[in-house]
């Protein structure tokens, strides 16, 4: 729980914040059935990354990392919405695209642990290369549909609340009982820790690796779905752009070691949530477009340096000697 606390309290304060530049911004109310409202809005559009966020999560716990994800989404979105332009049912798409995806992801885990390959440099291969099958698919074009189930995954509502949402709460519900609940959590955080003591230990670290690679890219086929969903088309070379920095940053504001071991499933989530929000107060205090990405990079180094156990350790030692010099006691 002391995890939870800093990241917690970032986004307490950036929802604050947000009412002085947007009056009755946590106001909720009901149109047609539905829900709106900001608090609504952030989680409606910052569920894809909360998704993607919870699949690079278990990787970076095993200690590796998957710069693919935002490829994956985009090679999902764009062959669902060719399935279905092409008058194929919802259900054939949306399984063709979320196979597609597990199996790119499993290959990652392959050239992993099975290749010895770095991670970095192995979904890197796939970062680029999956950017130029997306674009394939697509022959370079923005594909559009026309189609009302598609539009529910994540554009659409049910009861009340978006579907996204409740997807993602049924993601991350499956994901927190295989994790906790059973021992899958203890060997990811084991195989995290030291891959080769765990295999001598009888765990199949190879075998665990795959499979979180995997589920991270399942993660990020669905979080292509909802994206094109969304906007009833799919951009090979522009969905899903970036999203794997972002996700990264979410993974690393809730808690969890770039060097694998421990992970914190919650905290990632309020990591993305910090995410979507920064987002929506920049576009709220009118940061120009041109500086958007700088204030972002500088607003996210300083909660990461906030959070930072060394970094408040260091500034305690100082304060003292600060305070002894100026006169001034903090």
């Amino acid at each position: 729980m002391r995890r939870l606390l800093w990241p917690a309290a970032v986004l307490a304060a950036l929802l604050v914040l947000n009412v002085f530049f947007t009056p009755g911004f946590f106001s909720i109310e009901i149109k047609e059935g539905h829900l709106y409202g900001s608090l609504i809005d952030i989680l409606r559009f910052g569920a894809p990354l909360i998704l993607v966020s919870l699949g690079m999560t278990l990787v970076i716990a095993t200690g590796g990392i998957d710069l693919s994800v935002g490829s994956v989404v985009a090679i999902s979105g764009a062959l669902a919405c060719l399935q279905i332009s092409q008058d194929q049912g919802l259900f054939t798409a949306v399984a063709l695209a979320l196979g597609l995806s597990a199996l790119l992801g499993a290959w990652n885990g392959f050239l992993v642990s099975g290749i010895g390959i770095q991670p970095i440099i192995a979904t890197l291969i796939l970062m680029v290369a999956g950017r130029g099958l997306a674009q394939l698919i697509t022959d370079g074009q923005i594909i559009t549909v026309n189609s009302p189930s598609y539009k529910l995954i994540g554009g659409g509502y049910l009861l009340a609340v978006p579907f996204g949402v409740l997807l993602v709460l049924a993601v991350l519900a499956v994901t927190a009982f295989l994790t906790r609940r059973l021992a899958l959590g203890l060997l990811i955080e084991s195989v995290g820790g030291n891959a080769e003591a765990s295999r001598l230990a009888g765990i199949r670290a190879r075998g665990i690796i795959v499979m979180v690679y995997a589920f991270a890219a399942l993660c990020a086929g669905v979080a292509g779905l909802m994206i094109s969903s969304n906007v009833s088309s799919a951009d090979g070379n522009n969905a899903g752009l970036w999203i794997e920095l972002d996700a990264i940053l979410a993974v690393v504001i809730g808690g969890t070691s770039l060097a694998g071991g421990r992970f914190s499933l919650g905290g990632t989530v309020l990591g993305a949530l910090i995410i979507q929000t920064l987002t929506t107060t920049i576009y709220s205090i009118g940061v120009p477009p041109e500086t958007t990405l700088l204030f972002k990079a500088l607003v996210v180094a300083a909660v990461c340096l906030v959070q930072s156990p060394a970094f408040r350790a260091k500034w305690s030692r100082r304060r003292p000697a600060i305070e002894e010099r100026t006169g001034v006691t903090a």
